[in-house]
């Protein structure tokens, strides 16, 4: 591990605390132009339980039904309703992505589908610097490319990071939404972090534009906005 991962991965609470802990919870407010293109209802304080170890992801609810989880399982999707019983699932969900109605409307599934593999991938991101399948290189100070494996459910295959090179904080994340479009080049900025009862430091703050061809992030529209409401870790 480099000197950059090393600073990021502290920065964020360490190497004991991302491999010691199981699992994290958070909720989270998100609202945009992305969820209204897909005729979806923005979430408001919705709840998100993650595995740090793999893309395993719940989020609640996750359309208009109170009741109804969303959940991520791998390349895998289904809806359990507040009993944990299977509603609906899909095997494969990138699959269907983008065609067809997809280009239009998203059901619940496809949404459970990209927000739980999003929000796993930003909240696991210093986990994710210790994970060997995904290629990391410092391509210029302060930033990484990193190249991820058909494994891992994630935007597309090679994204950009940016860090505070004297802090170890993220800045901003580049990536291209895929099942969005090809085109859905985006800058993912934070614009806040904060601290948890434990004092751990988290990013409370997002807002997704549309990137410029040289990379810079364009001031709207507003393709999602992001709050963090609570952030902690479960061992």
């Amino acid at each position: 591990m480099n000197l950059l991962a090393q600073k990021a991965l502290d920065a964020y609470g360490g190497r004991e605390l991302w491999t010691e802990s199981k699992r994290i919870e958070a909720e989270v407010s998100v609202h945009g132009l992305a969820f209204t293109l897909k005729r979806r209802p923005f979430f408001k304080h919705s709840k998100i339980v993650m595995d740090i170890a793999r893309p395993y992801s719940r989020l609640t609810p996750i359309g208009k039904e109170a009741g109804i989880t969303g959940v991520l399982d791998g390349h895998d999707v289904r809806l359990e309703n507040q009993h944990g019983e299977i509603i609906s699932e899909r095997k494969n969900a990138r699959s269907y992505f983008p065609a067809g109605r997809r280009l239009f409307y998203w059901d619940d599934l496809d949404m459970a589908y990209f927000a739980n593999y999003a929000f796993w991938n930003y909240f696991t991101l210093p986990a994710l610097l210790m994970r060997e399948e995904i290629l990391w290189q410092e391509n210029k100070p302060g930033c990484f490319e990193a190249i991820f494996p058909k494994e891992i459910p994630t935007h597309n295959l090679v994204q950009h990071f940016c860090f505070d090179k004297e802090t170890g904080r993220l800045i901003q994340h580049d990536y291209t939404a895929e099942i969005i479009s090809n085109l859905a080049k985006a800058a993912n900025v934070v614009l806040e972090h904060a601290r948890n009862n434990e004092g751990i430091l988290y990013t409370s703050k997002r807002l997704v534009t549309p990137r410029s061809p040289k990379g810079k992030a364009l001031p709207d529209p507003t393709l999602i906005a992001i709050t963090v409401h609570d952030f902690h870790f479960i061992k």
